[in-house]
C-alpha cells in the first residue's frame, strides 16, 4: 500500500486518479483549491482520504501545504495533476506550484507530472516568462516547462522515478464535452507510475501516453534547458531543488 498525494483532485482526472487509488487500497491525500471545492471531496474523505486545501496561485499556500505534509506520515508518491488551461493562473499553477512542492516535500519515492500533447507547441525559452501570473501565460509553454522539470528531476534525483504523462484530450471540465480521447484511460498511467511494481513503472525520465513511451519536445531532454529552467525557478521561488 502506498500513500499518494494527488493535486487538483476535486474533479476531472485528479478525482478519477484519487478514486482509483482508494479503490486499489492505497492511502490518498486529496487536494482542493479552496473550501468550496473541498466540499466536493466528501465522498473520498468518507472512504479514508486525507484532505489538504490551498490555492496554488498563492506560493505561501503551497509552502503551507508542503509543511503540513512534511509533518505527517511520509508520502510514497505525488501526482502533480492540478492545472489550468488559460488566464493568469497558468504559470503559477502549472509549473511554479509543482516545482515548489518538488523542492519542499521530503521523501516521495515517485513523482508523476501531468503534461499535455500541447507541450509540443511550447517555446523552449524562459526570457519574459510571467511566473507570477500578472497576465495570461501560454498553456503550451507551461506544459513544456513541467515536462522538462520531470526530466530534470529524473536526472538530478536518480533514485526517484520521475515521469511526465500526457493523459490525452479527454472530456473533463478543462478538455470540454467533445474531447475525443477516452476519459477512462486518462488517469490510469498516472496511477500505474505512482504505485505499479512492474519494471516499466519503475523507470524514470519518460514521457508517457496510455502506458506507452512517446518522444517529447526535443527541449525536454536538453540538459542545458533543464538547468536554466530549474535555476530560474529556484531564483523565482527561493527554493532550491
Amino acid at each position: 500500500m502506498s500513500r499518494v498525494l494527488v493535486t487538483g483532485s476535486a474533479d476531472g482526472l485528479g478525482r478519477a486518479a484519487a478514486d482509483a487509488l482508494l479503490a486499489a487500497g492505497h492511502e490518498v491525500v486529496a487536494h482542493a483549491r479552496n473550501e468550496e471545492r473541498a466540499a466536493a471531496l466528501g465522498p473520498l474523505v468518507r472512504r479514508g482520504a486525507r484532505l489538504v486545501v490551498g490555492d496554488f496561485t498563492d506560493r505561501d499556500a503551497v509552502r503551507r501545504i508542503a509543511d503540513e505534509l512534511n509533518d505527517a506520515e511520509p508520502l510514497d508518491a505525488v501526482v502533480h495533476n492540478a492545472g489550468v488551461w488559460r488566464g493568469p493562473a497558468v504559470m503559477p499553477v502549472n509549473i511554479v506550484a509543482p516545482y515548489l512542492l518538488t523542492a519542499l516535500l521530503r521523501g516521495p519515492r515517485r513523482l508523476v507530472y501531468v503534461s499535455s500533447g500541447s507541450h509540443l507547441d511550447g517555446r523552449p525559452a524562459l526570457d519574459g516568462t510571467d511566473w507570477r501570473g500578472a497576465g495570461p501565460g501560454s498553456y503550451a509553454d507551461s506544459k513544456l516547462y513541467v515536462t522538462a522539470l520531470a526530466a530534470a528531476v529524473a536526472r538530478l534525483r536518480p533514485g526517484v522515478p520521475s515521469n511526465a504523462v500526457d493523459p490525452g484530450w479527454v472530456p473533463t471540465k478543462m478538455g470540454g464535452p467533445h474531447a475525443p480521447d477516452d476519459l477512462e484511460l486518462g488517469h490510469r498511467t498516472q496511477v500505474w507510475l505512482a504505485t505499479g511494481d512492474d519494471p516499466e513503472a519503475l523507470t524514470t525520465g519518460g514521457y508517457w501516453y496510455h502506458r506507452r513511451l512517446r518522444q517529447p519536445h526535443p527541449a525536454v531532454h536538453d540538459t542545458a534547458f533543464q538547468d536554466r529552467l530549474v535555476e530560474r525557478l529556484a531564483e523565482e521561488t527561493g527554493a532550491a531543488l
